[in-house]
């Protein structure tokens, strides 16, 4: 089977955003019944209006930097950001000038992470006859060989 890849990035974006969004151009990188992934770039003034859908939402900024705001909160972020749209919550974003990359992750249906066993801070509990079978783990983190350094411009960690 051969490798399936999706382009995106400039040159594969069109306009994009609810009604009232400027200075935003995007492509879709997949779409499905499970949700929705898609590239999006703000111009220098861009804006995405606030107004809220029925999906939890991740809004996880790549490159550039800008404001989001989610219902009555506003924040500045920038590279390695990933906030939270709640579903049914307004929410929106914007920049002041400068521009910004981020990757959407849209999310049908309501959170089933309790159905599969996902739940924060809490563990499967071991059966009777599974006793024994898991030692205690013993270790620790390697040590870091050089301290990481982040280029402002860049965006990514050198």
């Amino acid at each position: 089977m051969p490798i399936e890849v999706r382009r995106f990035g400039a040159g594969h974006r069109r306009r994009e955003g609810p009604p009232g969004t400027t200075g935003l151009t995007g492509q879709v990188i997949h779409s499905d019944a499970r949700g929705l992934i898609s590239e999006l770039a703000f111009g220098g003034n861009g804006r995405i209006t606030p107004h809220s859908n029925p999906n939890t939402t991740w809004f996880c900024v790549i490159e550039g930097g800008g404001f989001v705001e989610v219902g009555d909160e506003r924040l500045r972020v920038g590279p390695g950001d990933a906030v939270l749209w709640p579903a049914g919550v307004p929410h929106g974003a914007w920049t002041d000038g400068t521009t910004m990359r981020v990757i959407i992750v849209e999310l049908a249906g309501a959170d089933d992470a309790h159905l599969r066993g996902i739940l924060e801070g809490r563990a499967r509990r071991l059966l009777p006859s599974e006793a024994g079978r898991v030692a205690k783990g013993e270790g620790r983190l390697a040590p870091r060989t050089r301290a990481i350094r982040r280029d402002p411009t860049a965006g990514e960690p050198d």
